[in-house]
């Protein structure tokens, strides 16, 4: 059998008779001020300012050395990449897709072409974006990477709403 619990996560009935107050007086240690004009015992660290950091005096220096350049000048070009990827974001590539439509739609499919990679920096694998990424693809006459794009929506929806579309248009991509 389960027993009731209090407020404080003691059993109700040890509080009832005053046996407990609650989970902070049950430590000795716990001292409670006994009024507002007592003041904090002395060994306790006066708060720190603004600008004050408690890691301030072991702060490590990261950069790379001067001469890692130099050394390796092929290795700066990782690090811009590294720094240019997009954090997922699913409301950022769905507003992506709205506006690739927009210039699909008007003809414009390098516009659209853009927009549908850049839904699927914030989300890859976005299956609505892989599709229209496809077709706009085909549209601009890019056939290897359009075939490309249509079975990697068939791996990510092989029964998904563009499937039937997506299976046609390798048919007819894949006809010499």
């Amino acid at each position: 059998m389960a027993a009731c619990l209090g407020v404080s996560g003691v059993p109700a009935a040890a509080q009832q008779a005053g046996q407990l107050d609650g989970h902070m007086t049950e430590n000795p240690q716990y001292k409670q001020l006994s009024s507002p004009t007592q003041t904090v015992p002395a060994n306790t660290a006066p708060p720190r300012s603004d600008g004050e950091s408690s890691s301030e005096s072991n702060r490590v220096d990261l950069s790379p050395p001067k001469w890692d350049s130099i050394s390796h000048p092929e290795a700066g070009h990782v690090a811009d990449q590294a720094l240019k990827q997009h954090e997922w974001n699913p409301l950022r590539a769905m507003k992506d897709v709205e506006v690739g439509d927009f210039y699909y739609r008007n003809e414009n499919y390098k516009a659209a072409l853009s927009r549908y990679r850049e839904a699927l920096e914030y989300k890859p694998r976005d299956a609505v974006a892989t599709f229209k990424l496809a077709l706009t693809l085909e549209k601009s006459k890019q056939i290897s990477e359009a075939k490309l794009r249509y079975q990697e929506y068939l791996t990510i929806l092989k029964d998904g709403p563009y499937a039937a579309e997506a299976k046609k248009a390798l048919e007819r991509l894949n006809k010499p």
